[in-house]
Formats: C-alpha cells, sequence, structure tokens
C-alpha cells in the first residue's frame, strides 16, 4: 500500500486506541477475502442447497417442543432469510466498498440467527451472548453428519501445541494458505485450515492476555515461563472447542471494531473486492439451508410446512423460502 495522507499517519503516529501505531490494513485484507472465498469454493463443492440437507436430514429425529420454542425457530430463521435477501441486495449495488463492512456484519448476523433456530430445534434452549451461542451450537452438533464441511471444521482445544497437532492431521499435506485466493476445492481447504489455526491461536491470546491481568498478577508472574503459570494457562485452554460459529464471530470482530483503513481506505480496494459479497451470500445461503433442513425435521412436517407456506405468502423479501429450503 502506498504511504499516502491516512496510512501514513495512522501507521506512524497512531490514534487514541491503538498508540503504538495501528496495525497494517495490507495484511488483514487478503486473509478476510480469502477466507470467504474459500467457504463460497466448498458451500459449492459439497453442493450444500435445500435438496443436499434435505438428504443429509433426513435422519434427524422430530423432537418434543414447546410452543416458545417452536416460535423462536420461525423467528430466528425469518430472521436469518432477511439477512441473507440484504447481502445479495448489498452484491447488486454497483460501488461494493460502501457497503462491505455492513455487509460482513450482515453475514454474521445471518449465520447467528440461524445458530439460533437449530439451538432452539435442539433442546428448546435460547443463549444470553454470542459466546454462549457458539458454544452451545458446538455442543448440540460437532461431529453430526448433518454438518457439512466446511461449516464442521473445528479443534476441541486451544492449547497452542495441541492446536499445532490438531490442524497437522487435518491439513495432511495440504499447504495452502490464506495469503492467496483459492481458485479450488484443494486450495480452499488449506486456506480454512490456516484460518481456522489462526483463529484458535488469537482466542488462546485473549485468554493468555485475560490470565496475565488477573491470576498471575496475584501470583506475583508476568508471563508463562514458570511450570505454575504453564499449568494454569493449559489447564484454562484445555477442552475449549473451537468452531465455524466461533470463527465467524471472530470475523464480525474483525469487521466491526478494525481501524478505519480496513477494507474502507485506498483506491486498491474496489479491485480487491471482487465477488466478496457474493460469496457471503453464498455461504449464508448454504448454512440457512443446513440450518431450516434440521430444524424441519425437529418441529416436525405439518408445523414446518405451514411455516413454509406462510412466508411465502406474507413475506416480501428478494429471497423466498424456496430458494433455501425444502417442504417435508
Amino acid at each position: 500500500m502506498s504511504s499516502i495522507f491516512l496510512t501514513k499517519r495512522f501507521l506512524e503516529q497512531g490514534t487514541l486506541s491503538d498508540p503504538g501505531g495501528i496495525p497494517d490494513p495490507t495484511f488483514s485484507l487478503p486473509a478476510t477475502l480469502n477466507w470467504m472465498r474459500a467457504l463460497a469454493i466448498l458451500v459449492k463443492d459439497q453442493s450444500i442447497d435445500a435438496a443436499t440437507m434435505k438428504g443429509l436430514c433426513a435422519v434427524v429425529t422430530k423432537g418434543t417442543l414447546s410452543d416458545q420454542a417452536v416460535n423462536t425457530v420461525y423467528e430466528q430463521l425469518l430472521m436469518s432469510l432477511h439477512h441473507l435477501a440484504a447481502l445479495k441486495a448489498m452484491a447488486a449495488l454497483p460501488n461494493q466498498i460502501d457497503t462491505a463492512r455492513s455487509a460482513i456484519v450482515t453475514w454474521y448476523y445471518g449465520i447467528y440467527h440461524a445458530v439460533s433456530a437449530m439451538n432452539a430445534a435442539q433442546d428448546g434452549s435460547s443463549q444470553e451472548t454470542h459466546a454462549e451461542t457458539a458454544n452451545a451450537w458446538d455442543r448440540h452438533f460437532a461431529g453430526r453428519p448433518w454438518i457439512p464441511t466446511p461449516f464442521s471444521y473445528r479443534v476441541n482445544t486451544l492449547v497452542r501445541k495441541d492446536v499445532e497437532a490438531a490442524i497437522v492431521a487435518l491439513r495432511g499435506s495440504n499447504s495452502h494458505n490464506l495469503n492467496f485466493e483459492p481458485s479450488n476445492a484443494v486450495e480452499a481447504f488449506g486456506a480454512c485450515m490456516s484460518y481456522l489455526k489462526g483463529s484458535a491461536n488469537w482466542r488462546a491470546d485473549y485468554i493468555e492476555d485475560d490470565l496475565k491481568r488477573k491470576e498471575l498478577k496475584n501470583l506475583g508472574l508476568s508471563d508463562f515461563r514458570t511450570k505454575q503459570a504453564i499449568v494454569l494457562r493449559d489447564s484454562r485452554l484445555t477442552g475449549k472447542a473451537f468452531a465455524f460459529i466461533h470463527q465467524a464471530f471472530r470475523y464480525r470482530g474483525k469487521a466491526n471494531y478494525r481501524e478505519a483503513l480496513f477494507i474502507s481506505y485506498g483506491s486498491h480496494i474496489p479491485a480487491a473486492l471482487g465477488n466478496f459479497q457474493n460469496d457471503m451470500a453464498a455461504v449464508l445461503a448454504g448454512f440457512l439451508s443446513m440450518s431450516g433442513s434440521f430444524c424441519a425435521k425437529r418441529i416436525g412436517k405439518d408445523p414446518w410446512n405451514t411455516f413454509y407456506d406462510d412466508l411465502t405468502v406474507n413475506t416480501t423479501l428478494s429471497v423466498a423460502p424456496v430458494d433455501v429450503w425444502k417442504k417435508l
């Protein structure tokens, strides 16, 4: 990136929140775009749509849910459908940079509401925070056959050496990463593994920093060089899974709170965005097909078909139920 006015000032002089200088946005944009490109490639490669997901969810059994739980499923699926329609509308705008940051937030909330619908359909629960929602989804659905890749990628610990080992086991000989735009499913898989590893380590950093501010400070320690500190750290990181919804939450935060230069500033940005918002719409559509197909089986044929028919008649969104779901 050329040293233009704001870039030079922000990098060299910093801001109130980053007095030492902001992170160079040159390195954050490719990962943002390439992860979504990778997900879109894999959603297409796996044919994640209404027909495929109806087949995968055929083994899901009907649940015993209260009226309020079923209503929550309906509510959250409609919310997610609305976000998908908004994303598609954004993708059709002539200047993609105008809505790029907002589109990422829209994508995340589409995922979040679809996840909330699945949690309610699974056990009638509703979570208070985004972290609780992500953790509940992982508890309910990790390893389930109706959660296809790339939505099934996860690690079950945040201990760094164990994350490294888990990624090596998942990745195999695939050496592709986020530095380059993936063009096929093999490259996309490698990019997703890199994003999973980076995101898990990011979360570990957060937990370690919190430990330094509190527990380690109370013990008179400042780092993790001693055995006592290492044991404390690893006990906190062990058993903390990191799955697709955790990654999506991080992705939202990177867009929402990152410095103003990110995805907003520079003559190179419009060309770099390319198919970005269409990719987000494709990924959300796949996830929503999965969510709706699961929920349909949990609430049963008649309640699902009534909901489907009602939306078909009474919503004027540009995305219709038939675009992401099927009747039972």
